[in-house]
């Protein structure tokens, strides 16, 4: 076997075992969601009242309040995990996420003006959320739209939308009713509480639609990361990688904001973690999304129970974690280029 093919064999052997480490992790921390909670189960009585062989409280507990809610975490930090993937690969740079890029800001700007101006709800909130995140879109694509200066327009075009964003959103809070500020404030942080299988449905759907598109950047991306030149050489339509990866990001990123609310850092989190473990300067979007389902589903464990007593929105934990990782990788770059 050649040094090429051999090192493609390990990378190969690699990715197969942490992809399968990563998902025997989400597996634990999914078993131990459905178990705990006020009705503890065991995991026997999971399993039948999985299959609605238990009994009927249990059935309930598990097939209308706990599975829907883990599910919802699963697919939506698959999905931010993804989206961080595919902004941090286009653009090269481990610190971008929908956060830094305006996307989840949009997308809860028009909820929030939604919800407190127009006064909607439910399937109606999502759209407008998810309006929100194409208006990005079309922002961030013009901005890019010159190939030699698109990653810098990129990340300048996105933090002024997000500071907009949140300049409005808090200006909405402020000129409103209180008990209309704490429901938003509380769409605002993030929250898996009160998760319906429709929405779960919706978002298992979105992710199946753009599985193609995500296959098209995972091939794309690598080559882009060598340089517009060489990419253009093997066959890679600058023009096109832009707009595929800003409207996948926004897509994803919008869908999940659009049912859960913007929650922080996982699409950050989920790349910058998945990398290490692969190695040989990866995409990892499989690992990424993997890596992302499980962090969320963890930490809407650590919501629900760490404080006897009290839930706290997931959003608070992600964003403290990600707060404390993000000071991490920059204590521990030692002069790498982030």
């Amino acid at each position: 076997m050649s040094g090429v093919g051999a090192v493609r064999a390990a990378a190969r052997r690699r990715w197969f075992w942490v992809g399968l480490s990563v998902a025997a992790v989400a597996v634990a921390v999914a078993i131990v969601s459905l178990c705990l909670g006020d009705y503890p189960l065991t995991p026997g009585q999971v399993w039948r009242a999985l299959w609605g062989h238990g009994e009927r409280v249990e059935n309930y507990v598990i097939l209308n309040v706990r599975a829907p809610r883990l599910a919802m975490a699963l697919l939506a930090g698959a999905a931010l995990g993804l989206a961080g993937a595919v902004l941090q690969g286009l653009l090269r740079n481990p610190l971008a996420s929908p956060d830094l890029l305006g996307i989840s800001g949009a997308s809860g700007l028009a909820a929030v003006f939604a919800l407190l101006v127009l006064g909607v709800g439910g399937p109606l909130l999502a759209l407008c959320a998810f309006g929100g995140g194409l208006v990005v879109a079309v922002i961030l694509i013009w901005a890019g739209r010159s190939a030699h200066a698109a990653g810098y327009r990129l990340i300048l075009a996105g933090i002024g939308i997000a500071f907009l964003a949140s300049a409005i959103t808090n200006y909405l809070m402020v000129s409103t009713q209180i008990e209309k500020a704490q429901t938003a404030l509380l769409w605002l942080v993030g929250s898996l509480s009160a998760t319906p299988w429709w929405q779960v449905a919706t978002l298992a759907g979105v992710l199946v639609v753009a599985a193609p598109l995500l296959l098209v950047a995972a091939r794309w991306l690598p080559l882009h990361q060598m340089g517009g030149p060489a990419a253009t050489s093997l066959g890679v339509p600058p023009r096109l990688v832009y707009p595929l990866c800003v409207g996948l990001a926004v897509l994803l990123t919008s869908t999940t904001a659009a049912f859960v609310g913007p929650i922080s850092f996982i699409a950050l989190c989920a790349p910058a973690i998945a990398r290490p473990l692969l190695r040989h300067g990866a995409l990892g979007l499989g690992t990424s999304a993997l890596v992302g389902a499980t962090l969320l589903a963890a930490a809407d464990s650590v919501a629900q129970f760490a404080l006897p007593g009290l839930q706290v929105p997931v959003g608070v934990v992600t964003g403290a974690f990600g707060s404390v990782f993000l000071l991490w990788m920059l204590t521990t770059s030692k002069g790498r280029q982030l």
